[in-house]
């Protein structure tokens, strides 16, 4: 994409209550929950939700919590997500299935620490990091848009402010680039659940001030109102794990930069941050974040590479899109002087071992504000001097 000038482009998200969102929220619920007993816990959590039932699977290492206490657990995120309907409710009638075990010794024997060994990444694989200055997160224009729809129907939605919207949701935006830069929105689509009582035009008009009020004014002068899509298939009455199965980690597009930037493939919910698929891709888009954040450059991408039981990335990789050899040579050598990447580096640079998990589940990882309680830590742009020349 990078040698495109004038192109469209197209990035989706989904909310909270979209079925694989919702198990995305358990298992980081999950995660969080055992940190916040030991800060050194371990988890791998898989959710798959349904009709009227959840499974929790997956492996743990960390203080005891009764079955029964994550079961009440997960009904509150279900209840704070908005669901008590028929085929999806936080009440008795979803059953719901804890089937986590303790993890293997042989991961645990790689990727634990022990006399002058320091820990290693849990497993192999690569993660990228991505920054651009389209918006003031430093996130691409389509996604952190899509995202801002979502969220605040979400908000008007619990608040009461929104009727008869109920919570899976999509959204999609395609920008118009002329000479690289987004110049304005060629089409918007939503998509989502509703209640019986009212008909596509009123959910037309219920959700237009949404799209209104999340993409600023110069993007959207001018704006063809027969490009902005609603419930193109019609009724969207059955929604949520209802309609369709949800299971964790099958959003990681969203998630991430919306297809602006590669993705290594790992997902991130239900994963401790020993698991590289998740710290590393936020050591990736920290760094980047800074890059972009000093103004040496308006895009960075960063990949690192790891092998299961070793500490230090393989490789780092870096692209400034400005095919400048020396700047980009003098970022790595900053990066390799100034950051520690290992697992361990990872954790105690972006404060890790927290129960911060939980939150991230929807509306992106990236493009977020640094919260008081270190979620989101990711975002800082605490670095730019590194980079500064």
């Amino acid at each position: 994409m990078s040698n495109l000038k004038n192109y469209l482009f197209t990035s989706e998200s989904v909310s909270e209550g979209h079925p694989d969102k919702v198990s995305d929220r358990i298992s980081d619920m999950v995660v969080d929950s055992y940190i916040s007993g030991d800060p050194f816990s371990r988890v791998a959590c898989e959710t798959l939700t349904t009709t009227n039932k959840v499974v929790l699977a997956g492996e743990v290492r960390g203080p005891e919590i009764k079955k029964e206490d994550l079961i009440e657990k997960v009904r509150s995120c279900i209840k704070d997500i908005g669901y008590d309907q028929d085929g999806f409710t936080w009440k008795d009638a979803t059953k719901i299935e804890c089937h986590l075990h303790s993890q293997s010794s042989d991961i645990a024997m790689g990727v634990d620490s022990s006399g002058n060994k320091d820990e290693g990444a849990g497993d192999q694989g690569i993660m990228f990091g991505y920054a651009c200055n389209e918006t003031d997160v430093l996130m691409p224009a389509p996604i952190h848009y899509s995202h801002k729809i979502l969220r605040l129907m979400a908000e008007d939605r619990k608040s009461g402010k929104l009727k008869n919207i109920e919570p899976d949701s999509k959204s999609q935006v395609t920008f118009e680039y002329v000479d690289g830069k987004p110049t304005k929105v060629k089409s918007v689509v939503i998509s989502s659940q509703h209640s019986a009582d009212i008909n596509q035009a009123q959910v037309r008009d219920l959700l237009r001030p949404y799209m209104l009020n999340s993409i600023p004014g110069n993007f959207i002068d001018g704006f063809n109102e027969d490009e902005f899509y609603v419930n193109p298939t019609g009724n969207f009455v059955i929604g949520g794990p209802d309609g369709d199965c949800g299971l964790t980690g099958r959003k990681i597009i969203v998630d991430t930069y919306g297809g602006a930037a590669p993705h290594g493939g790992g997902a991130f919910s239900g994963k401790d941050p020993t698991k590289v698929d998740r710290s590393a891709a936020y050591a990736a888009r920290y760094i980047a974040k800074n890059v972009v954040a000093s103004k040496i450059s308006d895009k960075c991408l960063i990949q690192l590479a790891y092998a299961i039981g070793v500490s230090k990335p393989l490789s780092i990789y870096v692209d400034l899109f400005d095919n400048d050899l020396e700047k980009n040579k003098f970022v790595v050598e900053k990066i390799n002087e100034n950051f520690d990447l290992s697992p361990r580096g990872i954790r105690e640079m972006l404060n890790l071992n927290k129960p911060i998990y939980e939150k991230t589940a929807a509306y992106g990882h990236f493009g977020r504000v640094p919260e008081n309680d270190g979620s989101f830590s990711w975002e800082k742009t605490d670095k730019t001097n590194v980079f500064s020349k």
